[in-house]
């Protein structure tokens, strides 16, 4: 994200925790403090092959951290961050950050229910990791993967209800979330279809109490509507089933991209007018004011006016 200062960080150490898991510490070369953060936050990483991607930063943080550590699953079926990142990272590997961010911040509550889905368990494992620092004791985790291999610091949750889906199928989460309570929080990260169940279990919660993360692109746009390219004044038909940014590259408008999930900040434009449905987990509040990334962001309404991002 180029409006943001980019910082040049070393890997210091790295682990595999799972076959498919593996987690990198960074810091700084001359072993300087980094910029401080809180649980939940995550730094967006330039990969070697020149991916960015967003990663959640598994450590509870402060006001000067000496390294951020990031755990990274290998996707077979990605598009090439993740294979880069273990294939092509070393200790003494260089690496380019921005970050960090935080659109999903630990907030308080007498009681908190964590539900954390594969490598979800990343932005969780600082947040339990502060409120036990904390003394807070009231706090539960389901923690859901495949199979118990597959579950990166299982070991540190013994309390935890741990369920395996290859031999037992899917948790039924309704007895955990069935009854509102205005005194505790849920937390959830993880893949989609997780993301989605919490959403429709937890409709008659206050909506202040539940908080989700997800690092992937929608699967569907909505509406479609028109986009006014300001430089040149050309008209782009958005169709319900395209991105912003792919229409725009259609109609021959040069838009840079990379991670295409809403998560790097790549292919963010100005808008000049209209109102925007924002979909993206990279923006602050008053960067939304002002643009969108337009990979995953639609309009509000039938027409909205976008440009490059100047200054």
């Amino acid at each position: 994200m180029s409006w943001l200062p980019e910082l040049r960080l070393v890997v210091a150490d790295r682990t595999d925790l799972t076959p498919t898991v593996r987690r990198f510490a960074l810091r700084r070369p001359d072993g300087g403090p980094l910029p401080g953060y809180e649980p939940g936050a995550h730094v967006t990483l330039t990969t070697p092959a020149g991916h960015r991607r967003s990663y959640s930063l598994v450590e509870p943080g402060g006001e000067a951290p000496g390294e951020y550590v990031v755990c990274v699953r290998r996707d077979p079926a990605g598009r090439g961050g993740s294979a880069s990142m273990h294939d092509d990272v070393v200790v003494g590997t260089g690496l380019t950050a921005t970050g960090p961010r935080n659109r999903f911040p630990l907030l308080p509550a007498k009681r908190y229910l964590f539900i954390a889905g594969g490598i979800g368990i990343t932005p969780i494992r600082s947040m339990a990791t502060r409120l036990r620092a904390e003394g807070c004791a009231d706090l539960r985790l389901l923690y859901l993967t495949r199979t118990a291999e597959d579950a990166p610091f299982l070991d540190e949750f013994p309390d935890a209800t741990a369920h395996h889906s290859a031999g037992r199928g899917r948790l039924d989460l309704w007895p955990h979330l069935a009854t509102p309570d205005d005194d505790t929080r849920v937390y959830c990260c993880g893949p989609l279809p997780l993301i989605r169940s919490v959403r429709a279990l937890t409709a008659h919660w206050r909506p202040s109490r539940v908080h989700v993360e997800e690092f992937t692109a929608p699967d569907g746009y909505a509406a479609p509507f028109t986009a006014v390219w300001a430089p040149t004044g050309r008209r782009v038909d958005v169709p319900a089933n395209r991105s912003l940014l792919s229409a725009l590259r259609g109609a021959g408008v040069a838009v840079d991209s990379s991670c295409e999930a809403g998560t790097c900040g790549t292919c963010r434009l100005a808008v000049l007018d209209g109102g925007v449905e924002h979909r993206d987990a990279a923006l602050t509040d008053e960067e939304r004011r002002a643009s969108l990334l337009s990979c995953v962001s639609r309009a509000a309404a039938e027409e909205i006016t976008v440009g490059p991002v100047t200054g």
